[in-house]
């Protein structure tokens, strides 16, 4: 029992925690209360080993510690993937300690948080905040854990301080696309590459719904006949270096591929032989691009010259060496088409990097393909993709002068799709396709605890419906892209388009001689 302690002019409550140790009562600041009378001093003190008896009591001066130094305690402390280490880091620095870091633990209040929280909302998206809450949450706790702090300041009350009715920090809706959107986006994202692997792994990713990190590390021996296997991503972290890891939350699994997608991969690999990589020693599907490739203001390259005057690389190469070798015609052909696209000689870099980079993939491939726009990028402004109209869907002008020179530009084929839309397309398809939820789970990677999935199984027979499904909306994706126009400047596509029409004739074609200004562009 609590007993009061007599001093000069004072009085101070005592309290047992263990033979022959004894606590004084001290306010929230770690100092010893001093009592005006006997009473008040034995009340207190027996309060105080109450809560110490039942567990409630803890030390005042723990939590005196800043944010800052246990911020950095906790960081050093935990042992987690590259990527989750540098989401902690980036979070912590960039958004927390310029508000927290001097404060003792016990001092940071809810409305400290909630104030944070606005003034971040105000120059941030309200997705990101959440995110940087959440870890602030997670400091938090660990605080609790180690007897810091008894209540988590950053926990969310829900509904309260909030208008009732919808959320009104609902994002942007997801935007997806279609088959036929897959196929043209992978065609000009071919087009701005000016080689293969950006159309067939647009592809890939729009039938499979693989992760951006699972396709640049897919190695050429999990790319199997009949199957995909995700076994590692590489993950670029900010110093631009690409850690080998397991995919996200451990989704290993094997993705069913129906034969013609199988075939695709395989002839990319078939065709440019890869090597293993520099950094990591493994052989790859997917090239990178090097710094000539992307940007869209680079000179142009020699399969532009070839695609604008229908002709193979082999035989520019001959104009440009041995014109002896080339007819006449084809030698004019190669020769305005080398005037119309300025192209100079050893002016676009070959060299290819070992793997993509996230950034320049999305803003100089994929965005101008999905958008017809390259985005803004000082000195330039953004500005649509400039294209010499011919052949169908158009050959993108690069250099100096390309505005002027061009005479068409793309419309958009899905305005903000990215390449994560690519996966929310691939899990739309499948629900169109009336998909069971256990085998869409298992394809994405995705976990479901629920009892029900306990009880659920992927079947051979759903495996066959989704591949007979999948190739269908393939086969459609070829007819209707054989419909605006029987021919592609993209290898791999033409071939894909000569085989579909051998087989299946679509109900319109145009011709390659066609208009100047077709489906899918508009005057530049």
């Amino acid at each position: 029992m609590g007993f009061a302690e007599r001093r000069k002019n004072y009085w101070r409550g005592r309290f047992k925690t263990a033979p022959g140790k004894h606590l004084t009562v001290v306010d929230e600041n770690g100092k010893a209360i001093r009592f005006a009378s006997r009473g008040e001093a034995q009340r207190a003190a027996s309060e105080a080993e109450n809560k110490y008896r039942r567990g409630d009591w803890r030390d005042p001066a723990l939590g005196q510690e800043t944010f800052g130094e246990y911020a950095n305690r906790w960081y050093e402390t935990q042992d987690l993937a590259a990527s989750t280490m540098q989401n902690y880091k980036r979070h912590i620095e960039e958004h927390l300690l310029p508000d927290f870091e001097d404060k003792a633990l016990a001092s940071i209040l809810r409305t400290d948080v909630d104030q944070w929280e606005k003034k971040e909302k105000a120059m941030y998206a309200a997705s990101s905040v959440k995110t940087w809450r959440s870890t602030l949450h997670l400091i938090f706790e660990d605080s609790i854990e180690e007897s810091l702090l008894t209540s988590n300041p950053a926990a969310k009350r829900r509904g309260r301080g909030k208008r009732a009715g919808r959320s009104r920090e609902r994002g942007p809706e997801k935007v997806v696309t279609d088959p036929l959107g897959i196929l043209l986006t992978a065609e000009r994202a071919a087009l701005l590459s000016g080689r293969d692997d950006e159309f067939v792994a647009a592809v890939l990713k729009g039938y499979t719904g693989m992760r951006w990190g699972e396709i640049v590390g897919l190695e050429t021996e999990f790319a199997r006949p009949g199957s995909i296997r995700v076994e590692w991503q590489l993950y670029e972290l900010d110093t631009g270096e690409l850690v080998r890891c397991p995919p996200k939350d451990d989704s290993y699994r094997a993705i069913d591929a129906m034969d013609w997608l199988s075939a695709l991969v395989a002839n990319l690999v078939a065709r440019t032989k890869p090597t293993p990589c520099p950094c990591h020693g493994k052989t790859y599907v997917f090239r990178g691009q090097s710094t000539a490739r992307t940007g869209g203001h680079q000179g142009a390259k020699l399969v532009d010259v070839a695609r604008r005057a229908e002709v193979s690389t082999g035989t520019v190469s001959n104009v440009l060496n041995h014109p002896d070798r080339v007819t006449e015609l084809k030698r004019v052909r190669v020769e305005q088409a080398i005037a119309d696209l300025g192209f100079v000689r050893g002016g676009a870099g070959s060299e290819h990097a070992a793997h993509w980079r996230r950034n320049g993939f999305a803003t100089w491939l994929f965005t101008p393909a999905v958008s017809g726009w390259y985005p803004k990028k000082a000195p330039q402004e953004a500005r649509p993709v400039p294209l010499l109209g011919e052949p169908w869907p158009g050959i993108p002008a690069r250099g100096r002068g390309a505005s002027d020179r061009a005479d068409a530009c793309w419309l958009p084929i899905a305005k903000g799709l990215t390449p994560h839309g690519l996966r929310h397309t691939h899990r739309t398809m499948m629900e169109d396709l009336g998909t069971e939820k256990v085998l869409m789970d298992d394809r994405m990677g995705h976990i479901d605890g629920s009892v029900s999935a306990r009880y659920a199984h992927v079947t051979p027979g759903m495996r066959k419906r989704l591949k007979l499904g999948l190739t269908e909306q393939w086969e459609a994706a070829l007819d209707a892209r054989l419909t605006l126009c029987p021919t592609s400047p993209v290898r791999m596509l033409n071939d894909l388009l000569h085989a579909r029409a051998s087989t299946v004739q679509p109900p319109r074609q145009r011709s390659s001689a066609g208009p100047r200004i077709p489906a899918g562009s508009q005057a530049g």
